[in-house]
């Protein structure tokens, strides 16, 4: 494809061009991927390498107690990993209801028992047996070595860090592990995680036994007990990530490729097959007609995902009646192109948050995404090991009529989703955005720019966003054209316009393959939302 490379955006950022490539939302990240890749490794080692790197200098956002989601090229196909946890095995609605009340409708959305079993680190080890080069251990050295000797917080990781803080603080193992300093860090405070360069050492060491089977799992279960939480040494150990095939569905002679549910990957693929059919490209790019239908498509596709999706083995609907193409067509015939609505689900039976992404001349590329969900997820942080641990179990249902209801060993829906997009069964780009519910809307906002209006991806990384909340509830970034948020309000759309860098608007990272690999290369962009670095050789 032939992009348009001017940027008419704030950003003064250009694409990398490189025939070895790793995207991610920390500069430090980034070169650990790089020393990999230079060392002899391969894409997936590179990711691995980053990956663990990333729990320590965005630990707003991830970390040792993350799960994870992984959509890569192998050279030949695509794979699907799935390293999302399970519930403990003592989580029903009456173990919730006996602690919280008869009322609560979800597990709470802080502390131990938000916790399910954390799945990134066996995600690491998976990746790593079945497609790396080097020795496990080597791709964690990068990150020990930070561990050890520390890091200057930077600008948007230390705004998160202190947002956070008031609301966690008191959470167990929090303040002891991330307010070493009394207090927030700030900008430019170094911050030293011995605890976490332990765990990464076991970890490297017994190639991810010791966090499921040995010594960190004793002491997550330890901890576990004492804050009257579920999670046992059994739950640790019986986990495993599964590969999965992803689902898919084409758009403008592209194919998008998400995990399938748990997570909300097929959000971007329910939007994007109601956007089909429309004529986008004939509305200017940045127009209120654009931005409005993009916006009803999105706010269509989360009334069946919230309606529906659930673990894939408990849903009432399948995928594939989910994206028919005629049930997709008849939620189109819904939008009025003059007036903003609020959708409810429909029926299919009838009709039939960081990410990073690594690529390498061989023509291994890795789309590859890890979270502790809601900031630092859970609050509450192992201190013997620095185990910062997830919240994914907020996501849990407690009513027995949904498809999401908590049970044991069940995965609760998720919200990280990497993607990845073909051409004639040929790898074109991998790809991801952070941010919660965000996530597919900025896959479909920056796939219908790059696609429809031949934007380059760091031109389409830069564009302002819309995030749709609820009902018509709208939040806009505050660089979109005032002129198009006028013209949206008077459609009805509910709209706030944010300049707060806490409101997560979507970092991304993209890698877009130029060519043969080791010949033209690969085009490489990174969100400047959060610092993101895009490096490569």
């Amino acid at each position: 494809m032939k992009f348009d490379y001017a940027n008419p955006y704030l950003s003064t950022r250009i694409p990398i061009f490189a025939r070895n490539v790793v995207s991610t939302s920390h500069p430090l990240a980034s070169q650990a991927g790089l020393r990999i890749l230079q060392q002899g490794g391969n894409a997936v080692d590179a990711a691995i390498a980053t990956a663990a790197v990333m729990t320590l200098v965005e630990p707003v956002s991830n970390g040792l107690g993350s799960d994870a989601f992984c959509i890569l090229w192998d050279g030949e196909k695509l794979h699907g990993l799935n390293a999302s946890g399970p519930a403990p095995k003592a989580w029903t609605p009456e173990y919730f209801k006996a602690k919280y009340g008869a009322d609560a409708a979800n597990p709470p959305m802080r502390g131990i028992d938000s916790v399910t079993v954390p799945g990134a680190v066996r995600g690491w080890v998976a990746l790593s047996e079945r497609f790396g080069k080097l020795p496990f251990a080597d791709l964690l050295a990068p990150a020990i070595d930070i561990a050890e000797r520390g890091y200057l917080v930077p600008p948007v990781v230390q705004g998160k860090w202190a947002a956070a803080t008031p609301i966690l603080q008191s959470q167990p193992g929090f303040a002891q592990t991330f307010l070493p300093w009394g207090r927030a860090p700030e900008v430019g405070d170094m911050f030293r995680f011995t605890a976490a360069a332990r765990a990464l050492k076991a970890i490297a060491r017994t190639k991810g036994e010791a966090y499921y089977n040995g010594e960190i799992a004793e002491a997550l279960a330890k901890f576990s007990a004492e804050q009257g939480g579920a999670l046992t040494v059994a739950d640790l150990a019986a986990y495993q990530p599964e590969w999965v095939e992803p689902i898919s569905r084409d758009y403008r002679g592209h194919t998008l490729h998400e995990i399938p549910p748990n997570g909300q990957g097929i959000a971007a693929l329910i939007a994007l097959g109601i956007l089909e059919k429309f004529d986008i490209a004939s509305l200017p790019v940045d127009s209120v007609q654009s931005q409005h239908l993009q916006i009803e498509a999105m706010k269509l596709a989360f009334a069946d995902v919230y309606r529906y999706v659930s673990e894939r083995k408990t849903m009432e609907v399948t995928t594939e009646q989910m994206l028919d193409d005629a049930y997709l067509a008849s939620r189109a015939r819904l939008i009025d192109v003059k007036k903003a609505q609020d959708f409810k689900a429909g029926n299919p039976v009838k009709g039939g948050t960081i990410y990073l992404t690594a690529a390498d001349e061989s023509g291994m590329m890795v789309s590859f995404i890890q979270s502790n969900y809601m900031g630092f997820g859970s609050g509450c942080v192992e201190p013997e090991f620095g185990i910062s641990l997830q919240n994914r179990g907020h996501g849990f249902s407690l009513k027995a009529e949904s498809p999401n209801v908590v049970a044991p060993g069940k995965r609760p829906f998720h919200t990280i989703i990497p993607a990845f997009l073909t051409k004639d069964g040929q790898p074109v780009m991998s790809f991801g955005v952070m941010g919660g519910n965000m996530q597919p809307q900025g896959h479909m906002q920056t796939l219908v720019r790059m696609l429809d209006y031949k934007q380059n991806p760091q031109a389409a990384c830069d564009a302002p966003r819309w995030r749709f909340n609820a009902g018509l509830e709208i939040n806009v970034e505050a660089a979109m054209n005032p002129a198009t948020v006028q013209g949206l309000r008077e459609l009805g759309h509910h709209l706030e316009v944010i300049n707060d860098s806490y409101q997560d608007f979507g970092a991304g990272q993209f890698i877009w393959r130029a060519g043969e690999p080791s010949v033209e290369g690969y085009v490489a962009a990174s969100d400047p939302r959060r610092d993101g670095a895009a490096a490569g050789y």
